[in-house]
């Protein structure tokens, strides 16, 4: 049953907004009483960070399937338009992942493990001159995440995904010797 609820509670984050997050609400989504629910989260603040964890968690999935192959160039290209995809595909579910209400969270250490991971390879191959993998991470997902925001509040910007790699490179201090990112070449959605 929380899978459930959290579900339930998933389904209208994405629909209708944090606000739409009511005990009530999830209750009639998922076709049991609201009472039911104290079984499994005690309050609503619960029941959202339960959804945040989830979206963090996801968001790490769709990062590490995207960041594979033998470049690690590439793989932090992919990485970063996976990271894009995710919050434009989820734009309510993202503003909720970084909200003051859920701020226990902050960005999941999975996340910025793999990211560092994916920047001190870059590092390790001779492709960046980044010194400080863990501080170059900070700053990469700034960018990442400052343009994920900037695509949910103005939507109607024609957005290209040239952006992904020139920020990537730029904030990820790699070498101008590597080729272009071949993602380049994708449809924008």
């Amino acid at each position: 049953m929380q899978a459930d609820i959290l579900t339930a509670a998933t389904g209208l984050l994405d629909r209708d907004g944090e606000r739409a997050v009511t005990l009530r609400a999830v209750a009639r989504e998922a076709g049991i009483t609201a009472p039911s629910i104290y079984l499994h989260f005690p309050d609503q603040p619960a029941l959202l960070l339960a959804v945040v964890r989830a979206a963090f968690a996801e968001l790490a999935r769709r990062l590490e399937a995207a960041a594979v192959g033998e470049d690690p160039r590439q793989r932090l290209y992919a990485a970063g338009h996976a990271y894009l995809d995710f919050a434009a595909a989820h734009p309510r579910r993202y503003r909720a992942m970084f909200d003051a209400a859920c701020r226990p969270i902050d960005l999941d250490a999975r996340i910025l493990r793999l990211f560092i991971g994916l920047l001190t390879d870059c590092a390790d191959a001779g492709h960046s001159t980044s010194t400080n993998p863990s501080a170059d991470t900070i700053a990469l997902w700034l960018g990442l995440h400052g343009l994920a925001h900037q695509q949910s509040v103005i939507p109607g910007f024609p957005w290209t995904t040239e952006l992904v790699p020139r920020v990537v490179a730029s904030l990820a201090h790699l070498t101008p010797n590597h080729p272009p990112d071949p993602i380049l070449r994708r449809s924008p959605p």
